[in-house]
């Protein structure tokens, strides 16, 4: 069978076309807004927080390999194992991540900060905690419990809650004393990736 010109440029549209939808191109919604495929959270690597009021599982952003990176290797060294949550604002964001739940602790290291086009804190979102100045992130992260999104600039988000998001709120309304600490300890029992 020969093929002719025609024949091989609608085959080739074809591939194209295909080639668009399998890689899950931008569409509009309808409403004149633009979408944007994500990857689902079920193929991202997944970190579950025990808690001591329930568990917390985070979806981690594989467009993020430094930020996301050292968040698992974190997690798999039993790092944020009986670490405690240092900072809870209700309805704010809840925060985690210091050994000495000051605040002001870390593994002894800082981390660049790594950012993406949809880097939006939003309400469910999880981005990496800093001293308030640039590639100062290392361990401490945040639970978006609102849209933050006046924190895009500074604060990389490297994961999505997926369960848990009604604990992390729980978590918002213990009461607190000085700097928003908890008056009695919210801790992370374990912290491990899901298989």
């Amino acid at each position: 069978m020969k093929w002719s010109g025609a024949s091989l440029s609608l085959v080739f549209l074809v591939c194209i076309f295909g080639i668009f939808l399998a890689a899950g191109c931008t569409q509009t919604a309808g409403t004149g807004q633009v979408s944007v495929t994500t990857t689902p959270a079920d193929t991202r690597e997944q970190v579950r927080l025990e808690t001591t009021m329930g568990n917390i599982t985070i979806a981690l952003d594989p467009d993020m390999p430094v930020t996301t990176g050292n968040f698992l290797n974190l997690t798999k060294s039993g790092f944020y194992n009986n670490v405690t949550f240092h900072r809870v604002i209700a309805g704010y964001i809840v925060q985690a991540g210091d050994p000495t739940g000051t605040g002001r602790g870390g593994p002894g290291y800082t981390i660049p900060d790594e950012f993406t086009a949809h880097n939006h804190n939003l309400r469910g979102t999880v981005a990496m905690a800093n001293k308030g100045v640039p590639d100062t992130g290392s361990s401490q992260f945040y639970i978006n419990l609102r849209d933050n999104t006046g924190l895009d600039e500074g604060y990389p988000v490297f994961g999505t809650v997926t369960e848990g998001l009604d604990v992390a709120d729980a978590i918002s309304q213990v009461p607190v004393g000085d700097k928003d600490r908890p008056l009695e300890n919210v801790t992370i029992l374990r912290a491990y990736v899901l298989p």
